[in-house]
């Protein structure tokens, strides 16, 4: 899957991505993975398929999901080694002309492609690959599947991604519709570069030392290439090509030692965007609250990188457990060792109680916190890739930002809870001024006066009350702002509502209760009234005017 969203982007085309997941025997499932992509030129299928290391991209200096050029030929191998079936692979470059289907293993001797069939066949895509896997496995982790499958999702959001699981369907669609640009390839930096790959580099360059210098390598000018040469004891004019291994060695210290500019990183880095990363996270969680923050571009060891990070709080996030965080490298979601994880560490570093949360190592309480790191070179702590190192540059960064959103979010509760202090506030003077006029009027035996002029002049909101007597139900709505209102007001009760005057604009059943809605327009200081015979219960909610300027209360509560 991070191949077909890696090639998609390369190409320029918003992805649509199909998994498809199905039990062929007790302990063999199929595996589909479909893509919209450019599709692989036929020659070079059965080296991407049936090569270990073939599409390796460690040489490349900019942001990929994939970089081992291990993952997709892993497959392979394992399905070949638990089933002995070859992997079916179908791709199509062009609409005119047909797709190759092929058939492959791998010569695990040689570590080549072995073709066992190959044909053209007719396809419904015009462009694209698919794979498919059968192999021994197990589906215990399904929920994780699907977790790992929703989290990609959120930092993808120009993706959608079809699943198919045993038959049941499930889409994840996009929130975007514009292609992410495709971050560019750059040469190397001096301080990022290891002994090995310099090695390589000057054995394969006829240039001389100043020369090799300004065309290898990022931000090096012809001032600082000399520099260099001159803390390595080298002459410019030496043809790097001939260098001994204890030159090399003093070489390679050298370019570590000598200040080099950073980096591009807006050129071989592709963030998500903190409004993307906010659409995102808003399509998969219905928060209620969630913010986004993107850092600008720092550099590590030579590599430059960015950290993006997201906090969520409320919706239908598990009010009493611990943050759930939602940890990625490179737009690919970390689902294992997250102890062992300096995002988690950073997390857990925060003091969260200044900002309003519970803690107790991690936050506690209905929260969601999101970290993205985006490198060139992601320092995860081991080839599984499950977890990034406490590198001090990428640690900082991570502090920075968690820090930036933690005061977002104590702004929002704090103006959460003063908005509910209000609203008490205001249901307790809805609740108290009629009864207070109604005692007034019994002491000094005096009619009952009308008290909306003075509930008005407290207010200034839009006030919806219901309550019951006498075997009826009354809805009241009175609009105490400046301004005319459209509003909608749903009654959801087990009452069956007969009687109900005004009619109301729709009704719906959903077992033992009803749910009835008026669609009414006020202009200012006007009200509205409905009754209908029931035994009151249930609750209404209004829509149509901004929480802070309406009041709902029940009287029979």
């Amino acid at each position: 899957m991070d191949n077909a969203l890696d090639a998609c982007e390369e190409a320029g085309v918003l992805p649509d991505l199909f998994i498809g997941i199905r039990k062929v025997s007790e302990e063999v499932y199929r595996i589909t993975v479909e893509d919209n992509g450019p599709g692989i030129v036929p020659a070079q299928v059965p080296f991407v398929f049936g090569k270990l290391l073939y599409g390796s991209r460690f040489h490349q200096v900019r942001q990929s999901r994939g970089q081992q050029g291990i993952g997709i030929s892993a497959a392979v191998l394992y399905a070949q080694l638990t089933t002995g079936l070859p992997t079916v692979v179908i791709s199509r470059t062009d609409p005119k002309e047909k797709a190759h289907r092929f058939e492959l293993t791998i010569h695990v001797e040689s570590n080549e492609p072995h073709i066992v069939s190959k044909k053209e066949i007719d396809w419904d895509r015009t462009h694209g690959t698919r794979v498919e896997i059968e192999l021994r496995t197990s589906l215990t982790a399904r929920k994780r599947l699907l977790e790992y499958l929703k989290f990609t999702s959120v930092v993808n959001p120009h993706a959608r991604i079809m699943v198919e699981i045993d038959g049941e369907m499930l889409t994840f669609e996009r929130v975007s519709a514009e292609p992410i640009a495709s971050p560019k390839a750059i040469q190397p930096h001096p301080h990022g570069i290891e002994l090995g790959a310099l090695k390589r580099m000057t054995g394969a360059s006829a240039d001389s030392l100043g020369e090799f210098l300004v065309t290898s390598f990022s931000r090096v000018g012809k001032k600082a290439a000399a520099e260099i040469g001159a803390v390595a004891d080298l002459e410019a004019g030496r043809k790097v090509k001939a260098l001994s291994a204890d030159e090399l060695k003093r070489f390679h210290a050298a370019l570590q030692s000598v200040d080099v500019p950073a980096p591009p990183a807006a050129q071989c880095l592709s963030p998500i965007g903190e409004d993307l990363v906010r659409q995102g996270l808003d399509k998969e969680f219905q928060l209620d609250f969630v913010k986004a923050r993107t850092r600008p571009p720092s550099v590590y060891g030579g590599h430059p990188f960015v950290v993006e990070a997201a906090i969520g709080y409320g919706g239908r996030l598990p009010a009493e457990d611990r943050a759930q965080i939602l940890r990625f490298a490179n737009r690919v979601p970390l689902m294992y060792q997250q102890g062992a994880c300096a995002i988690t560490q950073s997390v857990s570093e925060v003091n969260w109680k200044q900002y309003g949360i519970g803690q107790q190592g991690l936050p506690m309480g209905p929260v969601l916190i999101l970290v993205h790191v985006a490198s060139t070179n992601v320092p995860f702590t081991s080839e599984s890739k499950d977890a990034i190192a406490a590198i001090p540059e990428i640690s900082r960064e991570i502090d920075l930002v968690l820090k930036d959103l933690g005061r977002e979010l104590k702004q929002f509760l704090s103006r959460r809870d003063r908005r509910k202090a209000q609203d008490d506030r205001a249901r307790a003077i809805c609740s108290i001024i009629p009864e207070i006029a109604a005692k007034v009027s019994e002491i000094v035996e005096k009619p009952l006066i009308d008290v909306s002029p003075i509930e008005g002049k407290i207010m200034r909101r839009v006030v919806a009350k219901k309550w019951t007597a006498d075997g009826m139900v009354h809805l009241s709505l009175r609009n105490y702002t400046p301004q005319e209102v459209t509003l909608t007001l749903y009654d959801l009760s087990p009452d069956e509502g007969k009687g109900a005057d005004p009619l109301p604009s729709y009704t719906d059943r959903a077992g033992d209760d009803f749910t009835r809605v008026w669609q009414v327009k006020l202009l200012p200081d006007k009200g509205w009234d409905a009754r209908y015979r029931g035994k009151g219960g249930g609750r209404i909610e209004l829509r149509g005017v901004e929480d802070t300027q309406k009041v709902v209360v029940d009287l029979d509560v």
